[in-house]
């Protein structure tokens, strides 16, 4: 196996088509949804689903920041050469897609400032740090692992809902619901600003910031819309009952679903919630089993 060029075309493949679990949601919703513009709307997307996926052609120009997760069996190994190699196709799938330049030039200063400009490469836009999932941590989303599994999880995550996420504490008041009510509560402010609508939001549930936007990127990777929680089709009914629609014009069709993990918790009175609202083409994700 080639490894680099799998990885590139994982890259592109995340970019450029959406699962088929994705697209069986939307087409409900086009059935359901009674607002004419927003149906218009709704069947617009899902015409840009299948071009992007016929054309090869990123779903959004805002290509993302591309995330991984390594999720390892028992009796595998993440050697150094494999770290180089998954950094290596990433660089070669935005080249190839390509990618939007988006990776910022210059000393610490000058990338906060955004003051020496822009790379023209598209694959200089480096991964974020990796997450390594061996199965061993109590969650919603955890997997059961086989030894010899080795499966390499990209995510492309976008400026807009990056921007409108919000990882905070909540206190609890020993209350499950008093939790994801706070959530829905950000969610709905986020959703509002979003503009793509409609969203697939994400909400980890953990310790620390760290851990909970972990959890976050997880439900994002392992979450499927034909196998919603309880408490996932709670969030999500009662994010569409706030009429913001496809494109915030309004309708049944503020979400299609919504992702929820929740992790390891402390004897504490508060939760460290972190929430995503996604924008219509994500999540962005493709997989690659070594």
């Amino acid at each position: 196996m080639d490894i680099i060029n799998e990885i590139s075309n994982s890259i592109i493949k995340a970019s450029t088509s959406f699962p088929e679990d994705r697209k069986r949601a939307l087409k409900k919703a086009i059935g359901n949804e009674e607002d004419k513009n927003s149906k218009w709307v709704l069947k617009q997307i899902y015409e840009n689903y299948e071009v992007a996926s016929e054309k090869k052609l990123p779903l959004c120009d805002d290509t993302g920041i591309p995330h991984v997760i390594v999720e390892m069996g028992s009796e595998r190994e993440l050697s150094g050469q494999l770290i180089s190699n998954i950094y290596e196709g990433i660089a070669e799938g935005l080249r190839n897609l390509p990618a939007r330049p988006m990776a910022v030039k210059g000393s610490d200063n000058e990338r906060v400032s955004q003051s020496a400009g822009l790379f023209d490469d598209a694959g200089k836009m480096a991964p974020a740090p990796f997450i390594i999932d061996t199965g061993k941590d109590l969650s919603t989303y955890q997997r059961e692992i086989n030894p010899d599994t080795l499966n390499l999880h990209f995510i492309l995550e976008g400026g807009g809902p990056e921007i409108r996420g919000k990882t905070y504490r909540v206190f609890h008041k020993r209350s499950y619901i008093n939790v994801l009510d706070t959530a829905i509560q950000w969610l709905s402010e986020s959703l509002e600003k979003l503009g793509c609508t409609p969203s697939i939001p994400s909400i980890g549930i953990g310790r620390t910031h760290y851990e909970a936007s972990s959890l976050l990127l997880k439900s994002v990777a392992y979450g499927n819309l034909d196998n919603q929680s309880e408490i996932e089709n709670y969030v999500s009914g009662e994010l569409n009952k706030l009429n913001i629609g496809p494109l915030g014009l309004g309708g049944k069709t503020t979400v299609l679903g919504s992702f929820i993990n929740i992790g390891n918790q402390r004897a504490s009175g508060v939760r460290i919630v972190s929430i995503r609202p996604a924008c219509f083409v994500e999540p962005r994700v493709a997989t690659v089993s070594l």
